[in-house]
Order: structure tokens, then C-alpha cells, then sequence
């Protein structure tokens, strides 16, 4: 099955594809150029790749939080390419393809919201599945909620950002951080890919944004 996977919720361009054995990974500081550069990157895939959008089986998306116009343009992208070709769809919550590219067992993923906030939650891996402990919220750094237990690995934007006032709200449960990890496209397809393969999928009218902010119109602060 060949399976591609767009990733576009922070300043990078992060896209992946699987076509049986093979992998194939773009992830590109774009800034807010998504728009630009996104189909071009598409077909570069595809052509690294050699195969065509004709024989996709499925497309994986982030479908958020995060930027407000990158979510906009992945959602629009994965429509745009999936509705002519009756191609099956799934969406990915950006916190917990952090989650999955943290590689820790239990994981505490927190995005930069901008606004002094943050987007939030924490993921727990069972056999080959992430199991949600905390739901994705958007909160102050100081109140996020807290987690059970210790051994928790801190990841994300939200870290890098507000590592202290976090690291007081956590104290005790927090056993590392890694500020510098994202969400990227290969985590998006590594959560989907046994789904897809079980047969899964949306319309793709489905695919829409997952906004935790309600007030979209201060979205210049997200880009």
C-alpha cells in the first residue's frame, strides 16, 4: 500500500511516504511558505518515490493544534488530492505525532500556543498504541494538568518555550526534555499506517482542522 502523510502545524514542511518497504521523508524549514511549497514537495516525494498520486491508497494528515493557516493548508492540500481520486483519509492530532517522534514510553507533549499559552497532552505507550492519559487542552504553562506517577518525558515547542514555569507545574514527574522535538509527517504515518491497513479511513470531506483556540481570529499570532 502506498501511503503519503503531510505535516504542516509549525514553520516546517514535514511530508512522508510509504510504499511497502521503502520510506521516503521531507521535512524542510519553510517558515510560513507552506502554501509555496507544499504541491512542489508533494511531487518531489512522489517522484523519489516513482510512483503516482493515482496510486495512493490512503493520505494521513496533522490535523492540529497548531498554526492556524498551516492546518488550514494541509486540511485544503489533503482535499484537494484525495476527493478526485476517492482516496481514503486520516487525521492525526499534532500532540500526539510529538508524542510518537519523542519515542519515550510515557510522554507529555506541549506546543507553543503563542498568547502565553500552551496546547497540552499526555500519552502513554501500550504494546503498539499510545494511550491518551491527559486530553488535549489549551492552557497556562503554570496550570496545565498533571500527570500520574514520574518517568514522563517532556517534549515539544512548549518546553522550549516556557521550560520553567513547566518544570515547576510538573515537579517530581518530569524525568527528561526535549524542547526541540515537533511533530513530523513518518510519525503521522507510523500512528496510521496499521490503520489504514485495517482498513480504515474517511472521506475525504472529512478532513478538517482541530482547533483548541476558539477565537480564530488572532491567528497571525500562530503563523
Amino acid at each position: 500500500m502506498n501511503l503519503l502523510a503531510i505535516e504542516t502545524s509549525t514553520e516546517f514542511l514535514s511530508l512522508a511516504l510509504v510504499s511497502g518497504e521503502r520510506w521516503f521523508a521531507r521535512h524542510t524549514r519553510v517558515g510560513q511558505s507552506h502554501a509555496e511549497t507544499i504541491l512542489d514537495g508533494v511531487d518531489a516525494l512522489l517522484s523519489d518515490a516513482g510512483i503516482a498520486l493515482r496510486e495512493l491508497g490512503g493520505i494521513a494528515y496533522g490535523a492540529g493544534p497548531g498554526s492556524f493557516t498551516g492546518l488550514r493548508i494541509a486540511c485544503g492540500v489533503v482535499q484537494g488530492l484525495a476527493l478526485p481520486r476517492a482516496v481514503r483519509v486520516l487525521g492525526v492530532c499534532t500532540l500526539l505525532a510529538l508524542a510518537e517522534e519523542a519515542s519515550g514510553e510515557q510522554v507529555i507533549a506541549c506546543i507553543d500556543a503563542r498568547m502565553g499559552q500552551v496546547y497540552h497532552a499526555a500519552y502513554r505507550k501500550t504494546a503498539d498504541s499510545w494511550r491518551e492519559i491527559v486530553a488535549p487542552g489549551l492552557h497556562d504553562p503554570e496550570n496545565v494538568p498533571l500527570v500520574p506517577g514520574s518517568g514522563w518525558v517532556g517534549c515539544g515547542s512548549g518546553f522550549a518555550s516556557f521550560g520553567d514555569a513547566l518544570a515547576r507545574r510538573l515537579e517530581g514527574a518530569l524525568e527528561s526534555v526535549r524542547g526541540e522535538t515537533m511533530p513530523t509527517a513518518a510519525a503521522i504515518l507510523r500512528i496510521t499506517k496499521p490503520r489504514f491497513e485495517a482498513g480504515e479511513g474517511d472521506d475525504p470531506g472529512s478532513a478538517l482542522p482541530l482547533y483548541l483556540r476558539d477565537n480564530v481570529a488572532l491567528k497571525k499570532s500562530e503563523q
